[in-house]
């Protein structure tokens, strides 16, 4: 108990000694800059404590319980015992069909809670005037991150090179972008973006870290990264998908109409 306490004192501290820099650099900036006496500072400095509090407990929760279930449910996964193969059969990428189906749930799964796409979603409801749904925009997403992930424990499992899939990704959002209504490309980067934070990155990288130490051949240092940028990555295309399908069912029905209409 006492040792958990120091750990949780050091990551306070740790904590703190973060956020000063940002402190100081808007204080600096509202004091000198603007000239701008500080608004509602009693309140500015309860949530300051409270915001610092919960980033500590936060951190502490990663520490003892996320990175420690993605690590433990990737190396259970790939367990020789598990899989009742040998250690030749370990090399075959068809042997972990539970790794990949359970990268793909724990993506979907994590990018549904994830709270920053439950905010873009909310503000692209608004702006869009209910045209486009916040349920719609997450699954679609989460459908992205899962479809990443999969493919990510792919690459560590097989040990290609990250590059080709990146690259070939990048290539595929680039010619989208091209077709793709301008009112949902910028929204496709954003997806993308936000899927990278609180919720998905701790379980994503724990999952990246224990399945190249699970896997024979495999070294966490070089295969073990690279699931967040997956993660980032082909949300942006199944965005930019939904949306191509959408206007194209739409301009199909309009087209429908228009020659029903005409005598």
């Amino acid at each position: 108990m006492m040792n958990f306490i120091f750990e949780a004192f050091d990551v306070l501290l740790a904590t703190i000694r973060d956020i000063l820099p940002i402190i100081a650099l808007i204080t600096c900036f509202q004091i000198f800059i603007l000239r701008q006496p500080i608004p509602h500072l009693r309140r500015l400095i309860i949530g300051g404590i409270y915001l610092v509090i919960g980033l500590a407990m936060f951190l502490i929760g990663l520490e003892k319980a996320l990175f420690p279930v993605g690590k433990m449910m990737a190396t259970q996964l790939s367990n020789p015992i598990f899989l009742g193969g040998a250690e030749t059969i370990l090399t075959d990428w068809k042997t972990y069909g539970w790794v990949y189906l359970f990268a793909a749930l724990i993506g979907f799964s994590t990018t549904i809670a994830e709270p920053s796409l439950l905010a873009v979603a909310m503000k692209a409801r608004d702006v869009s005037s209910g045209l486009i749904s916040p349920w719609g925009l997450r699954i679609t997403v989460a459908i992205g991150v899962a479809i990443g992930i999969a493919l990510g424990t792919y690459r560590i499992v097989t040990g290609t090179p990250l590059h080709v899939y990146i690259l070939s990704g990048y290539i595929v959002v680039v010619l989208q972008t091209f077709t793709t209504p301008k009112k949902m490309i910028a929204l496709a980067y954003d997806s993308g973006g936000v899927t990278t934070s609180t919720v998905t990155v701790p379980l994503v990288a724990a999952l990246g870290l224990g399945l190249s130490e699970a896997v024979p051949g495999r070294n966490p240092a070089l295969d073990g990264f690279g699931l967040i940028a997956f993660a980032s990555l082909f949300p942006i295309i199944t965005v930019m998908g939904y949306a191509q399908i959408t206007h194209w069912f739409v301009k199909r029905q309009s087209n429908k109409r228009s020659k029903g209409e005409s005598p």
